[in-house]
């Protein structure tokens, strides 16, 4: 299948995302396309080596080809100040270089924690991905994001650094687990939410033949994703505007991360929970009719069993949301859609609203057809 090459805009310049299935072969070509570099320095976990390192040093490492493979724990647990000094700590005992060239291999964590060192490390030097999860060849990889977690809360330290080049193999997927792979779901069907409900049919219809990994389903889905994020982070790259709708869900879902601690979600199970409430908030507030909440909830149930949503007091959560990057001068925004293929931002949800949402939330997900048939929400 021919490989799609879709360009994202930033202030550092234009680069390239390449997708397809078999793209890695094109790498080394791309790569000398960038231009000259002291060495290459890829920076990704042993889990992630383990499954696809055999095949990125193959297809993007002449032998003659200087490299250096630093490995650290992707654990979401780990992705904080330290980790970044540890990899900036290697960099500099493996002579890297301002000339040398970061490529990251590995998922969302890989990503965010690589580009973040890229972004610091000797106060810049290229970066590269090479995403191998459903979550980072979506949605991560894209649009120059990179950080790291505080006990507070997530993301709260990084940079927007843009890549010189992403590189999405596809074919990269078929190691990836059968969780990882239905986590990331959650952004594809993010995606159709926020911005293409043509996206969101096909999902509704194509469901099954995606979570088989499907060659077609995935050749159409994830390229389709890329334009989508690659249209509005060319917008909006700092996050000013237009790209908050790209967190549709993720309020909720990175407050049940850190109150969790990391260790009961997966990025998109959090997001796949938060996504439900967000629908939920927009029915609450008189935005979200009670027909497209429940296909909301209808798709993600199809997404595959997620860990139930926590037991922690609604007031717990609310704090943990306060952190969040779009709250302003102390209110909490969120991400709501009036209809399914649209979303904006919309200012602070009363209190006992948000209670009431995640009172029903856990509820809601297991009632969509029981909501679409009555447009009854609680009471």
């Amino acid at each position: 299948m021919k490989a799609k090459i879709i360009r994202v805009r930033s202030a550092a310049g234009e680069y390239a995302v390449l997708c397809g299935a078999g793209i890695l072969r094109d790498a080394a070509g791309e790569i000398a396309k960038l231009g000259e570099f002291s060495r290459v320095q890829v920076l990704t976990s042993p889990k992630v080596w383990r499954a696809v390192g055999k095949a990125v040093k193959a297809a993007m490492f002449p032998r003659e080809a200087p490299q250096k493979v630093h490995l650290f724990d992707d654990a979401e647990t780990k992705k904080n100040v330290g980790t970044v000094e540890l990899l900036c700590r290697k960099l500099t005992r493996a002579g890297a270089d301002r000339k040398s060239l970061i490529v990251a291999v590995g998922g969302g964590v890989v990503g965010d924690v690589a580009g973040f060192v890229a972004a610091s490390y000797l106060r810049g030097v290229a970066l590269m991905h090479v995403p191998t999860t459903l979550v980072a060849q979506v949605d991560s990889s894209i649009g120059g994001k990179t950080g790291v977690n505080l006990p507070e809360g997530k993301n709260l330290v990084g940079a927007f650094y843009a890549p010189r080049l992403v590189v999405i193999d596809t074919n990269l997927l078929s190691s990836l687990p059968e969780r990882q792979f239905r986590s990331g779901l959650a952004e594809v069907i993010k995606y159709g939410v926020i911005a293409d409900a043509e996206l969101f049919v096909y999902l509704e219809q194509n469901m099954e033949r995606v979570l088989r990994r499907d060659v077609e389903a995935l050749a159409y889905v994830i390229p389709r994703c890329v334009e989508i994020k690659a249209e509005v982070v060319s917008r909006d790259e700092l996050e000013s505007g237009l790209r908050e709708i790209l967190n549709f869900g993720h309020t909720f879902g990175h407050a049940l991360e850190s109150a969790t601690k990391y260790r009961r979600y997966l990025h998109g199970e959090a997001v796949a929970w938060g996504m439900v409430a967000a629908a939920l908030l927009g029915r609450e507030m008189g935005i979200t009719g009670a027909d497209e909440v429940a296909r909301v909830a209808s798709l993600i149930r199809r997404m595959g069993k997620i860990p139930d949503w926590p037991r922690i007091a609604p007031k717990i959560l609310i704090a943990a949301m306060l952190t969040d990057k779009k709250t302003r001068a102390g209110k909490l925004r969120f991400v709501l859609s009036g209809r399914i293929g649209e979303a904006h931002s919309s200012e602070e949800a009363p209190r006992e609203v948000l209670e009431r949402v995640m009172q029903l939330t856990p509820k809601v997900l297991g009632k969509g057809t029981e909501l679409q048939r009555t447009g009854k929400l609680h009471g």
